[in-house]
């Protein structure tokens, strides 16, 4: 008997068992910042722009200040609870039941506040004492340090669960996780597509090429909307005082794809990124003077 010359491949075994095959992203993790403040000498024109003619360090503390009393402020005001997270923790198990408990009771918005103490880059300032009695001159550096960070663990209305992580120190960087996958589940619903869902997926579904269809219709202009409404929502005076700047972009760290995942008869689920990505998807730009600080 003559043996097989070609390696047998997944696709092989999966022919002919495959009752939905699949593409939608995702976990997704945007990364935001201010392009007009990435060196020392940005920071210097941003205070002098802002009405201060000597750029001390100490501004930005006072503004740091602020930003964490209004946090603080906001906490209390929503009855939102406020979590401590501990060295090793993993966050999304500790908010988890925050997350649940929204979920049941069917609304939307900020489940939990989640305070960490994270390495960030972030600027520091320098003070040089002039000779004679001068005036003193500041310099800014970008540098490693250990500093707050909340998490906004909420539910959004088209996303589901995601948080928006907000550093408490100047220039405040930004990160955002949502997930492809709870954003299709909501728009399906709403479409009146009838589908059986995994922990982090689909298993099965009565319209294939419609769910398809609201997979593929997740882009920049949906990550856009999403990041608008939490902007005009949370408490961020820090991204406030940066609003004349212009814009923030946000920027996923690495290439972002979408996810195939093929359920068999057999219960089998297969999930390889694609070789394709939807075009446009990997960042969004925007201009926060529009939006309601």
């Amino acid at each position: 008997m003559a043996m097989a010359t070609r390696p047998v491949t997944v696709n092989d075994v999966l022919d002919g068992h495959v009752v939905l095959d699949l593409e939608s992203f995702d976990r997704i993790y945007l990364n935001g910042y201010v392009p007009n403040l990435q060196v020392g000498g940005q920071v210097v024109n941003f205070l002098t722009h802002r009405g201060f003619p000597i750029p001390s360090p100490a501004l930005l503390e006072q503004n740091g200040i602020r930003f964490r009393h209004a946090v603080e402020t906001y906490a209390q005001a929503n009855g939102i609870p406020w979590v401590r997270f501990a060295k090793g923790d993993r966050k999304l198990d500790v908010m988890r039941p925050h997350l649940d408990r929204l979920a049941r009771q069917g609304g939307t918005g900020v489940a939990a506040i989640g305070v960490a103490q994270e390495f960030q880059r972030v600027f520091t300032g320098t003070t040089q004492r002039a000779a004679e009695g001068g005036a003193p001159h500041f310099s800014y550096a970008k540098a490693d340090r250990r500093v707050t960070a909340y998490y906004f663990y909420l539910l959004d209305e088209a996303f589901g669960p995601a948080f928006v992580k907000i550093c408490a120190y100047f220039p405040y960087p930004v990160k955002i996780w949502c997930n492809g996958h709870e954003y299709a589940k909501r728009a399906a619903t709403r479409a009146g597509i009838s589908f059986t869902e995994l922990a982090n997926g689909f298993a099965a579904t009565n319209d294939p090429v419609g769910l398809q269809r609201i997979c593929e219709g997740l882009g920049p202009g949906a990550i856009r909307v999403f990041c608008e409404r939490w902007w005009s929502r949370l408490p961020l005076l820090g991204l406030a005082a940066l609003s004349g700047l212009g814009v923030v972009v946000l920027t996923t760290s690495n290439l972002l794809q979408p996810i195939r995942s093929a359920m068999t008869v057999a219960g089998i689920v297969g999930q390889a990124a694609s070789s394709s990505r939807i075009a446009g998807s990997t960042g969004s730009t925007f201009d926060p003077r529009a939006l309601r600080w």
